[in-house]
């Protein structure tokens, strides 16, 4: 008898444990789908329209490092700052186009809001005018700030995230942006989207960037770019 039930319970335990794994595959399997559920993103080559939205928005022309059909343009949804989702746009150079992909998909997956993604053509090409609408760029041909150089982002080799929450600090410690003044202290004060959308060290949406080989520009010494990030 007493033998018999020691069967007995070894067996129910082995149908647990079959059960519970049979469970947590469901789960892992679902997890993914649920996650990504509402994310969808295309790479596409310079169509004819792009490329006049381009060149009369002044971000590409004669004599810039890189030819348009080195170029991918992206429509990527994200998470906007109401949480809702939200369709953008961005161009990088086609060797990063899958993985800019690949990132933003995980970013949509933390949670990681973009108040909106256009094209700089959008703002004339004028690095200033798209940080002031507190826009998510990558690609604009133009020069490094403060140097004669050109700048990864000629190359499309360099994203600007949440361009207000995360500004550019001189040397000197100097903001242009007035918006930008209330976060020159890195630390996450509240649960808005504003507030989620600061990007420090240890954040995951820096984690993701840099598990792809990118370099942040809040690791820089001196000067801090806590939009920037490059490949």
């Amino acid at each position: 008898m007493y033998n018999l039930e020691v069967a007995l319970i070894a067996s129910m335990n082995l149908s647990y444990n079959i059960f519970m794994k049979l469970i947590l595959n469901v789960v892992l399997f679902f997890i993914p789908a649920i996650l990504f559920a509402g994310y969808h993103a295309t790479v596409s080559t310079i169509s004819p329209d792009i490329q006049k939205r381009m060149i009369k928005g002044n971000s590409w022309r004669k004599g810039c490092p890189v030819p348009l059909q080195n170029l991918r343009y992206l429509q990527i949804t994200h998470k906007n700052f109401s949480g809702r989702d939200q369709r953008g746009e961005i161009i990088v150079h086609k060797d990063i186009a899958s993985e800019v992909k690949q990132i933003f998909k995980e970013l949509y997956a933390i949670g990681y809001p973009v108040r909106k993604m256009k094209l700089v053509s959008d703002y004339k090409g004028s690095d200033w005018q798209s940080i002031e609408a507190d826009n998510t760029s990558a690609f604009n041909c133009r020069k490094a700030t403060g140097s004669k150089h050109w700048s990864k982002h000629s190359y499309g080799k360099a994203i600007d995230l949440n361009s207000i929450e995360n500004p550019y600090i001189s040397r000197s410690g100097h903001i242009s942006h007035k918006a930008s003044q209330q976060y020159r202290k890195r630390v996450h004060k509240m649960h808005s989207s504003a507030d989620k959308a600061v990007l420090l060290k240890n954040d995951k949406a820096v984690r993701i960037f840099k598990k792809y080989g990118w370099k942040w520009g809040g690791d820089w010494s001196g000067v801090k770019d806590y939009q920037h990030f490059s490949k």
